[in-house]
């Protein structure tokens, strides 16, 4: 398995900490998928914001079946998460 550096949580300064801090109000944690950002905030920042747009935005899709389509996707290719 790869092995990528990340900032913990404890660590996080700055526009880093924000969005740490958004992750843990959103979901109780900070996801590792979240992490493996953390060296370039600016990119988490905008991969969160296509993140919220696709889950959260208008669509003809309830939120229900986003999550749906989420979870086959993640299982179809063998994420463990």
């Amino acid at each position: 398995m790869a092995w990528i550096e990340t900032i913990p949580p404890e660590e996080a300064e700055g526009p880093l900490k924000k969005e740490y801090d958004e992750a843990i109000a959103r979901s109780g944690e900070v996801a590792k998928v979240v992490s493996l950002s953390s060296l370039n905030p600016a990119a988490l920042s905008a991969w969160i914001g296509v993140y919220k747009a696709v889950m959260y935005g208008p669509s003809p899709l309830e939120r229900y079946e986003r999550e749906l389509v989420a979870a086959v996707v993640s299982q179809e290719n063998e994420c463990r998460y």
